[in-house]
């Protein structure tokens, strides 16, 4: 079992949210499905891998990099 973050992901990559390190995650994000659990894939990184596309157990939004590390997954 190797753990990450979100923002170490790569496009295509699949994983499991496992934590959050921090406290600070936007409520409306965690409303929005990204809780333990869930399932996340990387659907695009922007040219400066900032915002991160992400398709999470059926729902698609854009996270910024520094909220995407403080996500932490396994890497499936």
């Amino acid at each position: 079992m190797k753990l990450s973050t979100i923002a170490d992901l790569l496009k295509g990559d699949r994983a499991i949210i496992k934590s959050f390190n921090g406290i600070d995650i936007p409520l409306k994000l965690i409303e929005m499905g990204c809780i333990e659990g869930n399932y996340v894939e990387v659907l695009q990184r922007a040219p400066l891998k900032d915002p991160i596309y992400l398709n999470i157990s059926g729902t698609y939004l854009a996270i910024r990099i520094e909220v995407a590390s403080k996500i932490i997954v396994e890497k499936l």
